[in-house]
């Protein structure tokens, strides 16, 4: 028997058995849709770290209250609330003397709030920062303007709206937001009594950085922030940009010998805050995104292996059910040779069908997933490697082969006269 003779014979063999064969085939599918899947998630998030950190730029520095380790996250990752930085510490960073390279810097708190205009209210977050939050930060304004100095260091109730809180509130009314006040409040807070604010600027859209949505957010004087929503007198965090980035770690070294004398700190080990750029960070979330690929792709390997057991448990049945017919073609001059290639080659059609069906799946679904996070506001690249590919289809040919073996090798072994007097 031929081999293109042998191929029609494992398609009608397959196509008598449509159900099985499905079942056979959906383990295979699942297991390589989820290879591909992983990988284009995997380049989705790290494209998506590395247009955060791009965003945001390389040469800015944060500081934030809590020691942490080198490579892990700050505590206030943790909700473990950290009450060690304070506005002296950011004015002493600011001294030109002592940290020279500092071009901007800008102490901050965040928290929750409730908007309130006319009859219509908003949850999102705030931002309390300095006046000079905008010499830090890259934006541009679509409306009026960012609060000055004056307003800032005089607690004015000003307030600028993020792109978001905007359209909700005033876009689709056509109300100009300048000059309307709003009343804002801090849901978590029993008896909060709404602080009003005038809106001074609207943002133009910002889009995510550090996973957080730039537009769905309020920006108000720290010490409104501070004092009246959150009720603290401490700092989350201190936000510095570097005059160039080559001066980020002499500016890094600066920062941490201002604050150990603030602090009366001596030794490395004791230091109560940490200072990290957006190297680090960038480190940080590609170690956990790695960790976290290294995870799931495991797990779409025990589903190709649980696949790959499907097939053996259906091939062993398979020659059960069809030992007469495997007796009765070795009567008519059919060889060993014969015998093992159309079980093998059912393996592999059953494996290879799958494959097939699991990489159009899979990069559909990457496809979808990319689209969705992209409409979430998320900077997220779709990703499918050819290498992923060929891993996927090199396995599922491999798990065929390997799972499709023992039967086969087992069916070709079978005594014709054996076989013949099988019930």
């Amino acid at each position: 028997m031929n081999f293109f003779s042998t191929i029609k014979l494992v398609i009608r063999t397959l196509l008598a058995r449509k159900g099985r064969s499905f079942l056979t085939i959906l383990g295979i599918v699942i297991g390589v849709a989820g290879v591909i899947i992983i990988i284009a998630l995997g380049a989705g998030a790290q494209s998506l770290v590395l247009g955060q950190v791009t965003k945001l730029g390389s040469n800015l520095l944060a500081v934030m209250p809590g020691k942490s380790n080198e490579k892990g996250p700050p505590a206030q990752a943790f909700g473990i609330i950290v009450t060690t930085l304070t506005q002296e510490d950011a004015d002493a960073i600011r001294d030109k003397s002592r940290v020279p390279h500092a071009e901007a810097v800008n102490s901050s708190v965040t928290g929750t709030a409730t908007v309130i205009f006319q009859n219509k209210s908003l949850d999102t977050n705030f931002q309390a920062v300095e006046y000079t939050y905008k010499d830090g930060v890259n934006f541009t304004m679509e409306q009026g303007r960012f609060f000055d100095q004056q307003e800032e260091r005089g607690n004015a109730n000003v307030v600028v709206l993020g792109r978001t809180v905007y359209e909700e509130l005033f876009e689709e009314n056509g109300i100009d937001p300048l000059g309307q006040v709003i009343k804002v409040q801090n849901p978590s807070l029993e008896n909060s009594v709404g602080i009003p604010l005038r809106i001074v600027g609207v943002m133009e859209e910002r889009g995510s950085a550090f996973f957080q949505n730039q537009d769905d957010m309020i920006f108000l004087p720290i010490g409104i922030g501070q004092k009246q929503l959150l009720g603290i007198s401490h700092i989350q965090a201190i936000g510095i940009k570097v005059d160039d980035a080559v001066n980020v770690e002499d500016t890094r070294s600066d920062i941490k010998q201002v604050l150990r004398e603030r602090h009366h700190i001596q030794r490395e080990v004791d230091e109560d805050f940490t200072v990290r750029n957006a190297a680090d960070a960038l480190e940080i979330l590609s170690t956990i995104t790695g960790a976290m690929r290294l995870f799931l792709t495991a797990m779409a390997a025990i589903a190709l292996v649980v696949g790959g057991v499907g097939i053996l448990n259906i091939m062993m049945a398979t020659v059960a059910e069809r030992t007469r017919e495997i007796g009765l073609r070795k009567a008519v001059g059919a060889d060993n040779a014969h015998i093992r290639n159309q079980f093998l080659l059912e393996a592999g059609t059953l494996t290879s069908l799958g494959g097939i069906i699991g990489i159009i799946s899979g990069i559909v679904v990457s496809f979808l997933i990319s689209r969705l996070m992209v409409y979430l506001g998320y900077d997220w690249a779709f990703v499918v490697s050819v290498n992923s590919v060929l891993l996927a289809v090199g396995v599922s040919i491999l798990t065929g082969v390997i799972f499709g073996l023992y039967p086969a090798f087992k069916a070709a072994k079978l005594d014709p006269i054996e076989a013949l007097r099988y019930e």
